[in-house]
């Protein structure tokens, strides 16, 4: 069994692309081992194979990367090891490094346009560290795959490199029936509108949908995961004196958030277009809804747009403010028959888009390494 090490910066808890990753490869008899870190709030692993979590000094920031990519090169220097995967460009580094030092194949999957996102375009100087690092390695890697077309086209136009794609889809759900006691705790006899994910961060529109919910008639919006702005999403909730309207819930274990999923009546994917990453962003939520069959509202980003019509499971929008945002919400559950129609679409998707079709792209670039 080829020895595979995969490295990332987050606690592995809750990265489904990861973990689906790993057991896919898991089944095709690798030998796996998973460095990621630990933090203080870190939801408990139990995975089939051995996981690595470093606990580091720091949390974020420059000494944090430093620590971290650090600390990585010399768990990569002494493991045994046939094949590195490295995800983003924030564990590139050391993986390239031990890759020529030992002569080893390398895996890269780019879950993102990491240097377009709003933290760094913000800090130029920053920009530029992590861009010249993206510049010394990526024209030298074999083995590239990403979540999209859109940022696939990107990196294979700027550095003439084949990029492969395996896009976020969820697992087939098994278990589709709703928790009609949960269902009612959560939102009574009220409509649900539901933002998941463990990256609500700036410009994904989760103010917004917090001051939307003012004008939202008979229904609740629930916002679950993580992010940098959820200390603020919690004070617009206090200020809006939202309490009864806005549930704001730290991330859970997936199978527990489908559940909340599963019970909501739209979901929300209304990243702003302030940046190339989220322009053509394809988030792991959208998969999400289309297994729990629920109704997206989107923003007009490329790739998330482009699913939304052409499957028609949804519906898009002009708007990011947040009186315009209520009143095509109201619209959209005053609206039966077309929201029914939307409905039965989604039946359809969630047969197309799922984990067990979009996995055999793993089996054909793993089959293939160079």
């Amino acid at each position: 069994m080829p020895r595979l090490i995969i490295s990332a910066t987050n606690d592995l808890s809750t990265d489904q692309r990861i973990k689906k990753i790993c057991e896919t490869l898991f089944a095709l008899n690798f030998d796996i081992v998973l460095i990621g870190r630990k933090l203080r709030n870190s939801l408990p692993l139990n995975r089939k194979y051995r996981t690595i979590r470093m606990k580091l000094i720091f949390k974020k920031g420059f000494f944090f990367y430093a620590e971290y990519n650090f600390r990585l090169f010399f768990q990569l220097l002494f493991l045994k090891k046939d094949l590195l995967l490295s995800n983003d460009l924030d564990t590139l580094l050391p993986n390239y490094l031990i890759s020529k030092i030992f002569s080893k194949k390398l895996v890269y999957d780019s879950h993102e346009l990491f240097t377009e996102v709003p933290e760094l375009i913000e800090r130029r100087g920053v920009q530029k560290v992590w861009l010249s690092i993206e510049k010394f390695i990526f024209p030298n890697l074999k083995n590239v795959y990403t979540v999209n077309n859109s940022i696939a086209n990107y990196y294979s136009n700027k550095y003439t490199v084949s990029v492969g794609i395996v896009r976020n889809i969820s697992i087939k759900l098994k278990n589709t029936v709703v928790d009609n006691d949960l269902s009612y705790k959560v939102k009574g006899d009220k409509k649900m509108l539901i933002m998941q994910g463990s990256g609500i961060n700036r410009d994904r529109g989760a103010e917004e949908a917090v001051e939307m919910m003012q004008y939202v008639e008979n229904a609740v919006l629930y916002i679950i995961g993580s992010g940098d702005v959820y200390e603020k999403l919690k004070t617009l909730v206090v200020k809006f004196k939202l309490i009864k309207k806005v549930v704001i819930m730290d991330k859970m274990a997936y199978h527990e958030l489908m559940e909340y999923t599963k019970i909501a009546d739209l979901g929300l994917s209304i990243d702003k277009g302030t940046n190339l990453n989220y322009e053509y962003s394809l988030p792991n939520k959208v998969f999400d809804y289309i297994q729990c069959k629920v109704p997206i509202l989107a923003t007009k980003r490329k790739e998330v747009a482009l699913l939304v019509e052409k499957n028609q499971i949804g519906y898009l929008t002009n708007t990011m403010n947040p009186k315009k945002l209520a009143k095509q919400v109201n619209s959209i559950f005053r609206n039966q028959e077309v929201y029914d129609r939307i409905k039965n679409n989604l039946s359809v998707a969630a047969e197309k888009y799922t984990w067990e079709n979009e996995s055999k792209k793993i089996e054909e670039i793993y089959s293939m390494i160079k």
